[in-house]
């Protein structure tokens, strides 16, 4: 997810028209923009619940 946004962001910066304070500069941008703002947080939280649990696993197969 978050990967999915850092390309939506990317692509909105060199091929969709870019953004200013206002928004988007093309209908395509607008719906870059909206799911860069979706997926970015929602993925990094992901991510982190992800990561947290990853080790905490690893830490519960050390103590066995």
């Amino acid at each position: 997810m978050v990967g999915t946004g850092i390309l939506a962001v990317i692509l909105l910066e060199t091929l969709l028209g870019g953004f200013t304070r206002t928004g988007a500069h093309t209908n395509t941008g607008w719906f870059a923009l909206i799911v860069a703002l979706m997926c970015i947080p929602f993925g990094t939280l992901l991510l982190t619940l992800g990561i947290a649990k990853w080790l905490r696993n690893r830490s519960l197969a050390r103590h066995r």
